[in-house]
Parts: C-alpha cells; structure tokens; sequence
C-alpha cells in the first residue's frame, strides 16, 4: 500500500488520541503475570498490537480484541516459547521473557526485531534477569532462561533503558524479596504498568523516579485498566498542525506528557494552548521559525518525535540543529527528505536542517515507523503530489492515521502500490494506451 498526497491544505478541526502503543505492549506481556482475566481498554488498532496479540495466543492466552478493548485470559497459560516469526516482527515480543519466567519459571525466545532504528541491545535485560537469579543460555540466536523462583536484588542499569525498566519491573513483582531497579526510565508508560500491576495485587513504588522498589507478592490477579493516551500520537499532530499551518485541537491528551514538544512549537514562534485533556495548536498564517532539538530520555525531547520534527525544521525559517543521543541509526529518513527538496546535512549523530520556503511533491519510501510518519508531514507542506510507500511500518504505530489527517482536510488516499514488474506485465499489450499522456 501507499498513501498518495497533495499538499499545500491546511489542517483544521479536532482529532482524538488513541491509547498509548508504547504502553499497551508492555501491560499486554504483563498479563501473563496474573491469574484469570485482564480487561484492557482504549487499545489503539496497529499491526504491533495485533502482533503481541498472536504471541499471546501462542502460548495459551485467550487474548480477545473486541473494538478497543482487549481481554486477556492466562488461565489456559501453558507454553513458554515465543514463535521467532512473532518475536522477528515486532521487538517488544521479548518482553513476556521476564513474566514466563516469573509465572512458570521457564522461558526460550529468539533474538527480537523490530524498526531499523539502531542497536538496541538486549544486555541490560539479560543482567537484570540474571541478577534475580535466571540461569540465562544463548544459542543459536536463541535466548533461553530458567529459575525455580526469582530473588530480589539491587540492580542499576547502565542506561535507563524504558525496555529494560519495564522488564525488570515485570519480573521482580513475583520475585522473593525486595529489588531496587536504579537509574530507571521515568517514562509515563512505566508509570501506567506500574498502575496496571499495582491493581492486580503488585507493590511498585516510585515508577517514574530514578529509583524503581518491587516487593515481591506471591500472585497476581486479572484487573480491569485503561490505557493512557498516546503522547507520540499527540505530538505527531501537534507538528503535522504546524508544517500544514493549520489549527489542529489534539484531544484526549495528557498536557503534562507533551512539555518537551509543547516547549519547542512555542520556541518556533506556534501557538499552543493547553486545556486539561486538549492541546489546540494554532499556526495558521505563521510560518514555523527554526530551533536546535536535542533527543534525550523523558521528560526531554523524545527520540520518537525527532523525525516528525524534522519535517517541520525542513520547512522553518532559518537553520535548526537536531543532536539525536537516543539511537545511532535514527536519521534513514532522511535522504527521502531530500528527495522532497529538504536541506539536511548529517553529521554522525547530529543533523543541520535549513529551513526552505517550499518542499516539493515527490515519491518515497518510509523504511521506519516514525521516519514514515515524518515524510507523511513533509507531504502535507510540499507543493504537488507525494507518494509515500512503506505504509506498513505507519500502521505499526498509527491507528487510523490518514484517515485522522483525511478528516482535517488533508489530501491523502490510501491506494494499492503496484510493483514494478507487475506495472511492466501490464504494459506489453497495451499498443499506444497512454501515449498521450
């Protein structure tokens, strides 16, 4: 598939954030921790989410998507293997490691997958389940790792990785004793997991500090919870309002998770107002002046939004710098960019944008979920028409996205991307259909 748009539309009106991508999957692994059924709401629709729930059912959980809500029941919970054709495709696969582990004291996967983003070692996870007492073996890129029963420890992480603060946390809730997870992710998404296991019977305290201490109980047991908002989802269409010089009202939201992005639209000269559920970012007759973006752990700027910002630097006035500390590999978009006319120079980790009055329609291939999301921006300014290929890494992480943008006034279009031999087939007999062209 590929999604064809004609830019140069302002966006105008309102569009409401799903629940968070970044947190449902996590919650969705934590499931296999608790006895019974978990009943999870606002679940965004996307192909990861569809994903994990494979996974799921691939070890014996009645996993249920009904609309937006998912209901998981572990009670038939009896495999401890994750296929590798599930854990290649989406990277937070790996995370049910720790709770098979911590539920059944058993658990092999492969090695995970997911965007071609950079490295994003695993390390930090095997150390911290190893430091709980898990007999870790890899083979043949398999993971495999056992314990009769896990044991509170003291861990510091090297990095705070949110993957890693997750998975440790998981792990430790049925574990004997106390852990003390330091350096932690502060990460809202942390937080909603802690929540999420805190009301099925776990003792987590100071998710969302530094400092991360478990408890350990000895059972769990299926809650209901709702999933926060999506703060990647806000931000995209905060900025998708500034590069189309819209005025977008961005609802269901947490003001409080959107400060980075908030701070750097106002920085470039847009109007934001902040309500208690609703961001309502107005820059219609303004044109976005450039500012220098540093990607960092939350609450800094994050690494999720750099491209789409990217898109809007492209479009600034003046020069903006980009310094991405987060993945090394985060700039693949980037070349696609220029093919639409955007300036941007790469240095290593850092990336100098200057601004161009116009970008120009073109076609291109998003190779990433968020690089994706950031040509899709690009196209809504440019002048012309766009094609932008790779649909399928967007709806990793979008749930309705061109139709949401559609619904703004944008001019975008889901169609059938033909392949290039299939489009030379077509043509043999075709005679001179298309010479006037």
């Amino acid at each position: 598939m590929k999604l064809v748009i004609k830019g140069r539309r302002p966006l105008t009106g309102s569009v409401k954030v799903h629940g968070a991508k970044n947190a449902v999957l996590p919650i969705i692994a934590a499931s296999i921790l608790c006895h019974g059924e978990s009943v999870i709401s606002q679940v965004p629709h996307l192909e990861d989410v569809y994903t994990a729930v494979e996974v799921m059912a691939s070890l014996g959980v009645d996993a249920r998507l009904k609309g937006s809500t998912l209901i998981l029941n572990t009670g038939g919970l009896d495999g401890f293997e994750a296929p590798y054709e599930l854990v290649r495709r989406m990277r937070a696969s790996f995370l049910v490691t720790g709770p098979l582990l911590a539920r059944l004291g058993h658990a092999r996967i492969s090695l995970p997958g997911g965007c071609a983003i950079g490295t994003r070692p695993i390390d930090l996870h095997l150390k911290g389940l190893e430091a709980l007492g898990a007999r870790i073996r890899t083979n043949h890129g398999l993971i495999e790792a056992s314990a009769s029963r896990l044991v509170g420890d003291r861990i510091y992480l090297d990095y705070p990785s949110v993957g890693a603060t997750e998975h440790l946390m998981m792990a430790s809730t049925l574990a004997e004793g106390t852990t003390i997870i330091e350096n932690a992710a502060e990460e809202p998404e942390i937080v909603d997991l802690a929540n999420y296991l805190n009301a099925a019977g776990a003792s987590i305290h100071g998710a969302g500090t530094k400092v991360v201490r478990v408890e350990g109980v000895n059972r769990l047991q299926g809650v209901r919870h709702q999933v926060i908002p999506d703060r990647i989802e806000a931000g995209t269409y905060m900025i998708a309002a500034a590069v189309a010089a819209g005025r977008v009202e961005v609802r269901g939201v947490v003001p409080d998770h959107l400060k980075a992005i908030t701070a750097k639209l106002r920085e470039a000269g847009i109007q934001v107002e902040e309500a208690e559920s609703s961001m309502l970012v107005d820059a219609i007759g303004r044109r976005p002046v450039a500012v220098n973006v540093k990607t960092m752990p939350y609450p800094g700027f994050p690494t999720d939004l750099q491209a789409p910002i990217m898109a809007l630097l492209a479009v600034s006035d003046g020069s903006g710098v980009i310094a991405e500390t987060v993945f090394e590999n985060r700039y693949i978009h980037v070349d696609e960019l220029k093919r639409m006319g955007a300036d941007i120079r790469v240095d290593g980790r850092t990336a100098l944008v200057r601004g161009k009055r116009m970008l120009y329609g073109a076609p291109v291939s998003a190779t990433d979920l968020r690089g994706g999301a950031a040509l899709v921006l690009a196209a809504l300014a440019a002048a012309g028409v766009s094609e932008v290929r790779g649909v399928e890494h967007i709806d990793r992480g979008y749930d309705s996205f061109d139709a949401n943008l559609r619904r703004l006034g944008a001019s975008i279009r889901r169609v059938r991307a033909v392949p290039a031999e299939e489009k030379a087939v077509s043509g043999l007999g075709g005679g001179s259909a298309g010479s006037g062209d």
